[in-house]
């Protein structure tokens, strides 16, 4: 199977979608504790997912997408995104319903990397980018994802790929070769999961809702 390009789609325009979860303590970030309170985490997700969502209202798109589970908040950028719920047991069924939910090019990010930017999506955006390959993957320093898209958004793609584990993005690249199509890379990037992570995000975008947060919560700590 070979993914194709909607021609009656504008040359590069593509579906962005964001896959999240309310930023609610004790539901969110669990593995920054103790370092940081469920509160201070539940900060840190608030302000990673606002950072993110900002970013994706920045960039090109035909439809931007938020595949929620909960109920959005202030974090939200409005007007800019459909909300639709997440569907499905595990994150892989999550992911393939989301990408179910669209049609012709899509690009889906997750919530955990606030450092997120166009430089950093420029090979997915790109006018040619879908010419160019079928699927987009953006590895993550944990061994898992936290980009992937699709040139012609095919659930069974996701589907039964084991996630959260060292080995989900070799896996689902896999999964995506296997098929038969054509895989362009996007940059390898840390997603923000422990409190080392957070600091080391926090460094490279010092400006950001992220940055802020992260340097608000250590100075609490250290009182």
């Amino acid at each position: 199977m070979t993914g194709h390009r909607d021609a009656a789609l504008p040359t590069g325009a593509a579906t962005l979608v964001v896959i999240a979860k309310e930023p609610v303590p004790g539901l969110v970030k669990t593995r920054l504790t103790p370092e940081y309170t469920r509160e201070e985490a539940a900060t840190l997700a608030e302000a990673a997912l606002a950072d993110t969502l900002h970013t994706v209202c920045s960039l090109p798109a035909r439809r931007r997408l938020l595949v929620l589970e909960g109920r959005p908040g202030p974090w939200l950028p409005s007007p800019g995104f459909e909300v639709v719920p997440q569907v499905g047991a595990g994150l892989d069924e999550r992911l393939a319903h989301a990408f179910a939910a669209c049609s012709g090019p899509t690009l889906l990010i997750g919530m955990d990397t606030p450092q997120v930017s166009r430089t950093l999506l420029a090979p997915a955006l790109a006018p040619d980018a879908w010419d160019r390959a079928d699927a987009w993957f953006g590895p993550s320093e944990d061994g898992g994802f936290w980009a992937l898209g699709l040139a012609a958004p095919d659930p069974a793609l996701l589907r039964g790929v084991p996630m959260s584990t060292a080995h989900t993005g070799r896996v689902q690249r896999e999964r995506l070769v296997g098929a038969g199509l054509r895989v362009g890379e996007l940059e390898r990037i840390t997603d923000v999961d422990t409190a080392r992570d957070a600091a080391l995000v926090a460094s490279l975008i010092p400006r950001s809702r992220f940055g802020r947060a992260v340097r608000l919560a250590r100075a609490r700590c250290r009182r």
